[in-house]
């Protein structure tokens, strides 16, 4: 079996791509390389200047579109000012461990950023997207658990990773959920997920000095593969053969680094009924819903 590396991304001419959080890490390794093969890239980040210097880095079709996924007001803006079809998106962006913070809509930071936004962002682009929908999800999903009771962290003392790990639980099961439906409803689109391993990127700077995020960025430091070789998983969920609702990660030892392929999940990550409650609430928070009839009618 070859080795998927980034030259096997096939070429990617006349396809667009949205890529959230592209301005750096992982989500702007990607972008480079789907942009060099070929893909009008789209990236969607919080900060323009940073934005602009990280599309100054690469070759090919990349523009720059503001997009705040702490906020709604932003992503609705973003979905409806994006006109025309998207092939893939990739749901890239993320904060990892931050002191309590909430988000423009009153989330806790984590849930509302890497879960809801990206939510949102995606049933309301759905009756535009052709091929793809990527969610990047990551290890620490494994001792994650949804606390229905109080998702954001309003009665309970804010604990910064099992906020983080809650989040990337919510990854999975939306992913899951999203390919059920989308199949329910005769679509070809495709929801897979992946995680990166152990990759070194600023996700980990998170301002807070605890003793978790110290010993993480040790962890890092010592361990970490490059943002290069954390993209591959990525890369390799949105261009790969690969069926609806997959999950790549790293091949190497306990998926920290290594080439890409499919792993597994936790047993809650499998859990169709928690899938469905996390989807109908999230849809409650958000007031977006999934878009049966534009998927029926295109």
């Amino acid at each position: 079996m070859t080795t998927f590396s980034a030259s096997s991304v096939p070429s990617m001419t006349d396809r667009t791509v949205i890529v959230t959080g592209a301005n750096s890490g992982i989500g702007r390794v990607a972008a480079r390389v789907l942009a060099a093969q070929g893909a009008r890239v789209v990236l969607a980040v919080r900060t323009l200047d940073k934005g602009h210097e990280a599309a100054a880095s690469m070759t090919g079709n990349v523009e720059v579109q503001r997009l705040d996924l702490a906020d709604l007001a932003s992503v609705r803006a973003f979905a409806e000012n994006f006109t025309g079809p998207v092939d893939i998106l990739i749901n890239n962006a993320g904060v990892m461990i931050p002191p309590l913070t909430r988000t423009a809509d009153g989330f806790e930071l984590q849930f509302g950023t890497n879960h809801l936004g990206h939510f949102a962002l995606t049933n309301l682009l759905l009756p535009q997207i052709r091929e793809r929908v990527v969610t990047v999800s990551s290890n620490g999903h494994k001792t994650g658990s949804i606390d229905f009771d109080d998702l954001n962290w309003e009665r309970k003392p804010y604990r910064a990773m099992p906020a983080y790990a809650q989040s990337k639980l919510a990854n999975l099961l939306f992913t899951a959920e999203l390919h059920r439906k989308l199949t329910g409803a005769g679509s070809p689109v495709r929801a897979t997920a992946a995680h990166p391993g152990m990759a070194a990127t600023n996700l980990l700077r998170s301002g807070s000095r605890g003793l978790a995020t110290r010993l993480t960025e040790k962890a890092a430091t010592l361990f970490a593969q490059s943002d290069e070789a954390g993209a591959l998983p990525t890369l390799y969920a949105a261009v790969a053969d690969i069926p609806g609702n997959s999950y790549a990660g790293p091949s190497g030892f306990m998926e920290g680094r290594g080439a890409p392929k499919l792993v597994g999940r936790s047993a809650e990550a499998r859990d169709a009924a928690t899938a469905q409650r996390l989807w109908e609430v999230s849809e409650s928070l958000t007031g977006v819903t999934f878009p049966q009839h534009a998927l029926r009618s295109n």
